[in-house]
């Protein structure tokens, strides 16, 4: 197999992702930059990988040439059947447990050039990040099933999705760690023989209605809302001013947005039908904007506190928390929109369901309306916006019981 493909001059400049020198020796690029040294093979039908140090010229870091060399050490080793986690000298000597929320940033890092879109990514983030973060401290190697179903059994009956999206999502980041060499054994975390038994059958995800609030509520709502500071607060009220999805909104970017033309387009792979979604944006929503615009940090709209990615998904749902809200979701917003529009104006069925991102008629139909309907719409949504800035009546108040700091 050829080797030596990469130049010292081209590796500095290279790309995010993998780029191979040749003969299992690759050149890992985080998105943050960072450059990295990973040894890649094929045994028993198992891809394995060795991580052979940052790139660079420093005291602890591998030029090319010094990555070449370590990468001909692990192949001697293969070559006779051994295995280079156990007998590379290096490895032996410089060998550091790493902890479970390492390797989940290790394993992050890795997964990024086979991520479909941001949704995916921030699901996979969202999974290993907040939900499995009690795992985070416990160096990997010393993970136990124990520790497993202490993060999976609070989820595992309220919201057995996702705790089987979080339990595969462990089970892969310790694998990923065993391949590093941090770990031996059995995965804790498997399904089949082992936490099928402990956790049992989970619970048939039944498909229903989110948990919405009545539509006579929102304008005392979103008075409150209005008085709470940050992006959150924002970006919830503009995704309930734009009856949109919390992915539409979270990951919005200000080349999607004309405001002077008060037009939203959000691109086809952010949405759910998979084509393009244009919103006409009510008043109240492109003055928010054009105040967020003013402080612009970045090219997300509501970013996070880092400004080059976006607001966690969680967000707009913590602010609901924030307000003692349990019982509603973010997205049952869209259900109180489409319920308002229904029972308390003259709009026309289609309209309300076209602004909702809903599949109304054939693609003719729908290749028309996309047009053609704008404008309609545009009244619709002015008239929900005028709607949910109406001053609450007496007494028909949300209270907000839970402030900030307490």
């Amino acid at each position: 197999m050829a080797r030596h493909k990469l130049k010292d001059i081209g590796i500095r400049t290279a790309a995010t992702g993998w780029h191979g020198d040749g003969d299992g020796l690759w050149l890992r690029v985080s998105p943050n930059g960072n450059r990295s040294w990973v040894f890649v093979w094929i045994r028993h039908g198992r891809r394995r990988e060795m991580g052979l140090g940052a790139f660079g010229r420093g005291a602890r870091q591998v030029t090319l040439a010094a990555a070449r060399d370590k990468a001909e050490a692990v192949r001697a080793i293969l070559g006779r059947g051994g295995d280079p986690f156990k007998e590379l000298p290096e490895r032996i000597a410089n060998a550091k447990p790493k902890t479970f929320g390492e390797i989940v940033e290790d394993l992050l890092a890795a997964k990024t050039p086979d991520f479909k879109n941001e949704k995916h990514k921030a699901q996979w983030e969202m999974t290993l990040r907040v939900y499995a973060k009690p795992l985070h401290r416990i160096p990997v190697g010393e993970v136990t099933s124990d520790d497993v179903l202490g993060v999976l059994k609070p989820m595992w009956t309220e919201k057995p999705e996702t705790a089987s999206r979080l339990r595969g999502r462990i089970e892969k980041a310790i694998d990923y760690a065993t391949a590093l060499g941090q770990r031996t054994g059995d995965n804790p975390a498997r399904w089949k023989g082992h936490m099928d038994h402990l956790l049992g059958k989970r619970k048939k995800l039944t498909r229903g209605h989110h948990a919405a609030m009545p539509y006579r509520d929102v304008p005392a709502f979103m008075s409150r809302l209005g008085d709470l500071d940050g992006f959150g607060a924002r970006a919830l009220e503009i995704t309930i001013l734009t009856a949109a999805r919390t992915q539409e909104t979270l990951q919005a970017k200000w080349t999607e947005f004309d405001l002077e033309k008060a037009l939203w387009t959000v691109p086809a792979d952010r949405m759910k039908m998979k084509r393009e979604h244009l919103v006409p944006l009510p008043a109240r929503a492109v003055a928010i904007l054009k105040a967020l615009h003013e402080k612009k940090l970045s090219e997300w709209v509501f970013p996070a506190i880092r400004p080059k990615r976006p607001l966690s998904n969680m967000t707009m749902s913590a602010v609901l928390k924030r307000m003692d809200l349990d019982d509603v979701t973010v997205h049952g917003f869209r259900s109180s929109f489409r319920d308002w529009a229904g029972d308390a104006t003259n709009f026309p069925r289609d309209l309300a369901e076209m602004a909702l991102a809903h599949r109304v008629g054939d693609e003719t139909e729908l290749a028309y309306r996309r047009g053609a309907a704008v404008e309609k719409r545009r009244k619709l949504m002015e008239a929900w916006a005028r709607f949910c800035m109406t001053p609450p009546k007496a007494g028909n108040v949300v209270p907000i019981r839970k402030q900030a700091g307490q």
